[in-house]
């Protein structure tokens, strides 16, 4: 088309242009036009610039057709406009959201409103293909059809027949001999499918998912010693009938190396003892490329404590292959020394700059530390605000000992509105209602809204948190609750307890990781008395009447671990003491908490649980039936009923203790056929506790233990746990529960 219409516009001797019309235009404007052209009214028009002309009009996509006649020394545009796409629709898309699609394409141009082309649409055909490829829909076939409507527009309509999904049916391995090609297997996240690939979805290929299995299979055989492993091909090869893939993996193994020696080179600030002292490389053992990974990285980051930015590590293989033995030598640069000109951030287009700025430890104008850096990282993460958080350090042009830190957070949405049910054997139906704000404003500050009710529990609290009430990092929250229980209905009772409290809290940073609490409340609490009261309620300071309390509290918190939903390693520790220091009552209330996780490699995972309690009256004063412990059920002793170990009232019925003592301890493995996802896993567990009055001694004989296993998933709803457990250790008149379950709980 373009050379037909340069053609009409040839063989035309230099002359002055007298006018210029346009014709053919209907929605684009005559300027847009008259300023693309090269030439104008008054000036020479010749071959070149009419050329020029149609191939910059062309380069718009506005127009379909373009043709340049000349009449009388007047130069006329022809003009033909594209049609502007009316709709998109798409028909027989299952697997993908029209929106969603409809967002991609406009990413490549097409979209409403916009001029049609060829050549997008058959991009966008081929970009959808794409991305039903990326999904194991190999047999997908799109046919596109354009409707003509009024006005010079059209319809684009996309009509898709999915086929079947294509699954991997076989995962072949050529070329190992060391290691099994089951074992081979058992390391990717891709496999050949099982009774529960319909949940991994482990069977659908993905040339990503491949990518990272092959650095697995990688890391695995350079974590062993074999230096010279090699992927030399991978093939992927698909059925006449688009269902069925299989992959051949084509592997040398090599020799396996062992370490001979390990020396430093290079320049070490005259600390070479304390840089020996990370060395985590193992001599006389295979050669383990994470080990010595994760040593240059120590080493690097220990320069970076010392100022020096631009510090180079590189370990070096020296190898024998006669005996298969390498020696590894560090060399180190650690180049210049800089100081820090500037920290600038990005990303944050709701969190005020100072809210970022406040976490930071490394201080602009300062030498570079980079410990420093990784705390203020660490601590911007656990803000809670922010996806992602990265730095980067940059050079200054032009300066020889100055960087500028580049801070790059991705923030997570302003809030969340909750709304959900859950269902405990226990407490039978729960319905939660909450409003979190964690960054109101931007101002970094916490506003909480939640309501949880049952049959037997009902609560709602309110509360407010300023992380920095004082510039020191004081924390200061307030919080409102009301709460009503009702005991269980295997206790046969219509008593009903209800306590009201408002308090303030403090929370005081004494390390990075280590805070103390103090807070100040005043509480009210009340009994209305029922059918089958426990004894020891009638008679008590809430028994009918209105009984307050102005609880001090003072805590100590420390958390490291790498989840709060489903950690494999760091430990929890948390202790808390409440005083009733005035109006109706007189008490002290302990508890300390003691989590620890450990885990072996990437499938399994050791935690134990330890939770004591002990609260006594104070000056005469009988400790508050309501400040009992009780312990029982899921997070408690499995295998007993929830809340129903410890001292009963002369009536039988369960009223709790004033001392507490209860250890679990769980083993994780992968739940059969989901791989490596830690979402859903098996686990056995071990419990043992009891809950004793206060003139009880902690008689160890007559604590209740159980054993046995259950599922943990974490599921839409939140985590969810199962759990059959078989008492070991129980006594007469014990109420044995021995399946149990409950969304929203942990250990």
């Amino acid at each position: 088309m373009f050379s037909l219409a340069a053609s009409m516009a040839w063989a035309v001797s230099p002359f002055i242009a007298r006018d210029i019309r346009i014709e053919g235009l209907q929605r684009v404007e005559p300027g847009t036009v008259f300023a693309t052209l090269p030439f104008r009214v008054g000036e020479t028009y010749t071959d070149e610039k009419g050329t020029a002309a149609i191939r910059a009009l062309f380069g718009l996509g506005l127009f379909k057709d373009i043709r340049i006649e000349v009449k009388d020394d007047v130069v006329v545009v022809l003009l033909e406009e594209r049609p502007i796409i009316a709709s998109i629709d798409f028909i027989g898309t299952k697997e993908f959201d029209k929106e969603a699609l409809r967002k991609a394409l406009k990413e490549i141009g097409l979209s409403d409103g916009r001029p049609y082309d060829r050549s997008l649409a058959d991009l966008a055909e081929q970009d959808i293909k794409r991305q039903y490829v990326n999904r194991s829909l190999y047999g997908v076939d799109i046919v596109t059809t354009i409707t003509p409507v009024e006005r010079n527009r059209v319809n684009l309509t996309f009509n898709v027949t999915e086929g079947d999904m294509a699954k991997i049916k076989q995962i072949q391995f050529v070329g190992n001999k060391v290691f099994k090609s089951s074992t081979l297997e058992d390391l990717m996240d891709l496999n050949s499918g099982n009774w529960m690939s319909w949940y991994t979805k482990s069977d659908r290929y993905s040339r990503p998912k491949l990518n990272a299995d092959l650095e697995t299979l990688r890391s695995f055989y350079l974590a062993r010693g074999y230096l010279d492993f090699r992927i030399d091909s991978t093939q992927v090869s698909i059925s006449p009938n688009k269902q069925d893939l299989s992959v051949t993996i084509n592997i040398f193994e090599g020799e396996m190396f062992a370490v001979s020696s390990v020396r430093l080179q290079g320049y070490y600030l005259g600390k070479d003892d304390e840089f020996k002292t990370m060395i985590g490389i193992k001599v006389g053992q295979a050669y383990n490329a994470e080990d010595v990974t994760k040593t240059t990285a120590a080493f690097t980051e220990y320069f970076g404590n010392f100022g020096f930015a631009f510090a180079r590590v590189e370990a070096v293989n020296e190898i024998d292959r006669s005996t298969n033995r390498v020696a590894l030598v560090l060399q180190a640069d650690p180049s210049r020394r800089a100081y820090v000109r500037k920290i600038n951030l990005t990303g944050n287009s709701r969190t005020r700059d100072e809210i970022i700025r406040r976490e930071f430890r490394q201080l602009e104008s300062a030498w570079y530390d980079g410990e420093r850096i990784k705390l203020s990282r660490d601590r911007l993460k656990r803000l809670g605000y922010f996806k992602d958080v990265n730095i980067e350090t940059q050079e200054v042009p032009g300066s020889f000992d100055q960087v500028d830190l580049l801070v790059k957070v991705e923030e997570k949405p302003l809030g969340s509105l909750q709304l959900g049910a859950g269902f405990s054997s226990a407490e039978k139906l729960v319905l939660t209602f909450g409003v979190q704000q964690d960054n109101i404003f931007g101002s970094g500050n916490f506003l909480g809204i939640q309501l949880s009710t049952s049959e037997y529990n009902k609560v709602i609290s309110v509360a407010t948190t300023n992380p920095y009430f004082t510039e020191d990092g004081v924390s200061r929250t307030f919080s409102v609750s009301h709460r009503s229980i009702k005991p269980y209905i295997d206790q046969a009772g219509n008593y009903q307890t209800e306590s009201t409290n408002a308090g303030v809290t403090f929370g005081v940073p004494m390390t990075e990781l280590d805070r103390i609490f103090v807070g100040l409340a005043g509480e009210q609490t009340i009994t209305k008395p029922g059918s089958n009261m426990p004894a020891s309620l009638i008679g008590s300071c809430s028994y009918d009447k209105t009984c307050t309390s102005v609880p001090l509290t003072l805590g100590w918190a420390r958390d490291g671990r790498d989840s709060a939903i489903t950690p494999t390693k760091g430990r929890l520790m948390r202790a808390n003491t409440e005083f009733g220091v005035a109006a109706d009552t007189r008490y002290a209330k302990t508890s300390a908490l003691y989590q620890q996780y450990f885990n072996f490699g990437k499938r399994y995972t050791l935690g134990i649980n330890g939770d004591v309690g002990v609260a006594q009256g104070l000056q005469d004063y009988e400790l508050p039936t309501y400040k009992n412990f009780y312990a029982g059920g899921l997070g408690s002793v499995r295998g007993f009923e929830q809340g129903s170990l410890g001292p009963r009232d002369t009536t039988g019925l369960v009223v709790g203790g004033a001392k507490k003592l209860v250890f679990n301890t769980e083993f994780f493995i992968p739940f059969p056929g989901v791989g490596n996802d830690p979402t859903l896993r098996l686990y056995g567990f071990f419990d043992a506790g009891n809950v004793y009055g206060v003139s009880d001694s902690l008689d160890f004989a007559l604590m209740r233990t159980s054993v046995g296993a259950g599922i943990s998933w974490v599921s839409p709803v939140g985590p969810l746990r199962f759990a059959v457990a078989e008492p070991m250790n129980k006594f007469r008149g014990d109420r044995i529960q021995k399946l149990q379950f409950q969304i929203g709980t942990s250990f």
